[in-house]
Parts: C-alpha cells; structure tokens; sequence
C-alpha cells in the first residue's frame, strides 16, 4: 500500500496492529481522524495517553479499575464470601450486565493452554488459593468459557481447591460447548449462574 504521507502510513501502521483492524479499515479511520477538528483529535489521543499512565488493576480481584480497589469490592453491600472466577475482565462486564450476581470476582489473567505456552504459573491462580485460605470464602463458581482450554482450568482449580471446606461450583451448560461467556446474551448467561451446579456434578460420566 502507496502512502501520501510518511505520518499517515504510521498513523495506519499503529491502528492496523489493533486485533481485528487491517490497514485499509486502519487507512480509512486515520482519514476519517483527519476530517475531524483539531481538538477533537487531540482529545482522542490524550485518552489513551491518560488510560496507559493512570489505569490500575483492582488488589483484590485484578479487575481493571481507576482506584486501588474496584467499585465491586468496595461495595459493601456485595458478598465477599461468593467469589465468580472468571477469564479476564471482559467476562466480568458481561456477567454484572446481568445484574443477577451479587458477589465479587477473581480475574485469573487467561486460561490454561499449554499449546500457546501458557501455565498455572502465568496466572492468578496463587492468589486465589490463598483468598480461600483465609477462611472468608464460602463457594467459588467457576465462570470459564466452555472450551477445552476452560475445562482444563476448572479441573486444575478444583484440583487445588477441593481440601478446603469450601462448596465450589461451575455454571450450568445451557451454554454451548466451546462458547465464549464474552458473547453470551445476558439472559443466558444470568440463567447460568443462577442455575450452577457443584463441580463434581459436572463431569460426563
């Protein structure tokens, strides 16, 4: 692709390295950017320059948050011994869309996937054993997407977390095998959780 411009080409080249965007989707925003009011430019660039410089991850769920604790786990009125792992944070703004889950979260990071080179190691799995460790938690709900890699990580949580007395549990499979929870509607998805079930129950026999 010719360029007019050296600073349009890396304009383009920055945008196009986005997931899902190509450099004639990244050449056509760039000129769309080029169209608009100089502040207003402006103002776009400075949002992610702010996001980069003053963005913090939540101590207690490493959820995404402008504060050092998230507005769930500084809600009081949350039940801080019903902790929902989920994958990232998308998963977890997919389920508070639902307005059906009343406790709080555990972000892991990721899921288990030797296959890209990926370990408990490379996420937050420590840390949750020792939230149950303290004693505070009474169920995890395993919120994972229905994918071989997610029923890998539900096994290995189970696995490290079933000597503590706590009851841990897994989302219903009303949603298909091989789902993202991501793309799930809300109305499933609330059906889901509502309708867990003990891990143990889950397995095929």
């Amino acid at each position: 692709m010719n360029f007019p411009s050296r600073l349009v080409e890396k304009a383009v080249n920055q945008l196009a390295s986005l997931p899902g965007i190509g450099k004639k989707t990244a050449l056509r925003l760039v000129l769309h950017l080029l169209k608009k009011e100089k502040v207003q430019v402006e103002q776009f660039g400075a949002s992610f320059i702010n996001l980069i410089q003053n963005i913090n991850y939540c101590k207690d769920c490493f959820s995404i948050s402008d504060l050092a604790l998230c507005e769930v786990c500084s809600d009081e009125k949350r039940d801080k011994s019903l902790v929902c792992v989920v994958q990232d944070i998308r998963v977890m703004m997919a389920i508070e869309n639902t307005m059906q889950f009343k406790g709080v979260y555990h972000v892991l990071g990721g899921l288990i996937s030797p296959i890209d080179g990926i370990g408990p190691s490379e996420l937050r799995i420590e840390e949750l054993v020792e939230k149950v460790k303290s004693g505070k938690i009474k169920e995890v709900i395993f919120a994972l997407s229905t994918t071989m890699q997610g029923d890998t990580t539900n096994y290995y949580l189970f696995k490290r977390l079933k000597e503590f007395n706590i009851a841990v549990s897994v989302i219903a499979r009303g949603i298909a095998i091989g789902d993202e929870l991501e793309y799930t509607d809300e109305i499933t998805l609330a059906s889901a959780i509502s309708s867990r079930l003990p891990y143990e129950n889950s397995f095929v026999n």
